[in-house]
């Protein structure tokens, strides 16, 4: 199970997480790091898009914490039906409903960790980070961490598979 932060724009009008630019870097990264895209569920700690209008665009704004508690309830209903054994939170957002507050991303990155919703959590960035990198090399340099922690995923899955 992947959790993401919040619904994009794009997500919010499709009613579907990761069907953006995120969504496809993660599913181009989840094959290569031989994961079938297919074979995941995917979701989001944050159910809404919130959002600041400039113009006719909506732009995203990071949830408060109110809001990804206020979220929570249906991140664990998510959790409960689906029975990951493995949950791999994208972003500081996801990491921090699911491993609480005081987790840092920077700091445990790549890292196992146990949860109260699922036997092992491991956290990385989100898609949209890498996206957001200041130029082509520092997005490739991004991108091949990135899927450097989705191996580790790779290999956590076909053990308990």
């Amino acid at each position: 199970m992947f959790v993401g932060e919040q619904p994009g724009d794009r997500e919010d009008r499709e009613g579907r997480p990761f069907v953006g630019p995120a969504g496809t870097l993660l599913r181009n990264a989840l094959q290569s790091a031989q994961i079938d895209p297919d074979s995941v569920y995917i979701t989001n700690a944050v159910k809404h898009f919130k959002f600041v209008e400039r113009g006719k665009r909506r732009i995203h704004a990071k949830p408060k914490r109110t809001e990804v508690l206020a979220c929570e309830p249906w991140l664990i209903a998510e959790i409960a039906a689906v029975r990951p054994a493995l949950v791999v939170a994208l972003g500081a957002t996801a990491a921090s409903a699911l491993l609480g507050p005081s987790f840092r991303l920077t700091q445990h990155r790549g890292e196992i960790v146990e949860s109260p919703y699922a036997p092992r959590v491991v956290a990385t960035v989100h898609p949209s980070s890498i996206l957001r990198a200041r130029d082509d090399v520092a997005r490739q340099v991004e991108l091949a961490a990135f899927v450097d922690d989705l191996e580790i995923v790779a290999r956590l899955m076909r053990e308990s598979a």
